[in-house]
């Protein structure tokens, strides 16, 4: 068997989780190929670090001139001068083979130093709308990864590369995928599990348990129920569960998603990417509402697909309460094999292989190192043997 070439692969994420489960999946696809990995990320970024710990992580200054006023800009400039030189030395010290930014303010600092000392560069967005760093950013890297077929705000024709590999995910969800989908009778537990992050956590700790308590007696038997609340919120959720039958577990951050996936036959959440490309490759149907305040309303563009293809049902913000709420959950009580209808549709549009392809376009890069328009040369040849083999078949036929 031939000996794989290993490279050094640093990776530039931070801020939320959206940015940095990628990342992950992608870090753990890497290491198992043999590769070396390193993480370089911010303040914000830092507080994952306890998934990251069989590789090297470093932190650099970041700063977003999001939100802010004249003032606030000017202040952010020289963090961001700070950081990129912070990451220039990094890189000058570690030397990778190929540098993968996964999008947001954090990742910035590396690209730029990236890009500065000629190190092949590649960009993952996350959502259906590339983010503002990214759109950026994308005319100079070598390579750009789409979650999304249909996302929007990119410039085809002025990036050296697109291909759309998926959003990874860690292997433990895209093994969910393979399992049956859990049965649904009137006489079994309904298992739902409310996600919700910082952002969009309060909603779901007001509506969700006030739905579930006008629900009939019996069918909060039936109900099992883990959520995640905001620190601030969870104590008056448990006051407001107190009073029905229902089996709660409520939490501030979910340690074990894959096996709450797992067990789950409908999750309630945001539509972010992670949620939605988790659920996908999990196969399993959503409840989403969509974060109103999303930049270019991209948790919007994010869901449109799982929910046209029958795999979530959408609400938006205003939309969503208590009296809708439960008018859905007795319609599933009533008709349990919708959900599961839905758990499929779900699952037919997952990209379970996301974390592979991607690995496959980063792999690419860091081998022909210096060499920055080989993927799209590579690109070229393809099209020109497929129209050689093309040719050939119909000279054969004749």
């Amino acid at each position: 068997m031939k000996r794989r070439r290993t490279s050094h692969i640093v990776l530039a994420a931070g801020g939320t989780g959206g940015h940095m489960f990628p990342a992950l999946a992608l870090m753990d696809e890497l290491i198992e190929r043999g590769h070396r990995v390193t993480l370089i990320t911010d303040k914000r970024g830092l507080k994952y670090r306890n998934m990251f710990k069989e590789i090297k992580i470093y932190e650099v200054e970041s700063a977003s001139f999001a939100g802010k006023g004249i003032f606030g800009k000017i202040a952010s400039i020289p963090k961001i001068i700070s950081g990129i030189f912070e990451a220039r030395s990094i890189l000058k010290m570690i030397m990778p083979g190929a540098v993968i930014g996964f999008g947001g303010y954090p990742a910035f600092p590396t690209i730029k130093a990236a890009l500065s000392l000629n190190i092949p560069t590649c960009l993952h967005e996350q959502n259906a709308v590339l983010g503002k760093v990214n759109r950026h950013l994308a005319k100079s890297v070598d390579a750009v990864a789409l979650s999304f077929e249909d996302t929007k705000k990119v410039k085809w024709h002025n990036y050296n590369y697109v291909a759309v590999t998926g959003n990874p995910v860690r292997k433990e969800i895209v093994d969910i995928g393979d399992l049956y989908y859990p049965t649904v009778g009137d006489d079994k537990i309904f298992r739902i599990l409310v996600i919700g992050g910082s952002q969009g956590a309060k909603i779901f700790s007001e509506v969700v348990p006030q739905a579930v308590s006008t629900l009939p007696r019996a069918s909060q038997r039936r109900l099992q129920i883990t959520q995640q609340c905001r620190e601030d919120d969870i104590e008056a959720v448990r006051e407001l569960y107190s009073d029905t039958k229902i089996a709660v577990d409520l939490t501030t951050f979910i340690d074990d998603l894959p096996n709450c996936l797992r067990w789950a036959h409908l999750v309630i959440g945001r539509a972010g990417a992670s949620t939605i490309s988790e659920l996908s490759t999990a196969g399993r149907p959503g409840i989403l509402v969509p974060y109103p305040q999303a930049t270019d309303n991209h948790q919007m563009e994010n869901a449109k697909e799982l929910v046209s293809t029958g795999g979530a049902w959408l609400y938006q913000n205003h939309e969503f309460n208590a009296k809708t709420l439960a008018k859905i959950l007795q319609r599933m009580a009533r008709h349990p094999n919708e959900v599961w209808k839905a758990a499929e549709q779900s699952r037919k549009i997952g990209k379970p292989y996301a974390a592979k392809d991607l690995a496959d376009l980063v792999e690419r890069l860091a081998l022909v190192k210096g060499k920055r328009s080989v993927l799209k040369v590579n690109k070229i040849e393809e099209v020109a043997n497929d129209k050689e083999t093309e040719i050939e078949e119909l000279k054969a036929e004749r």
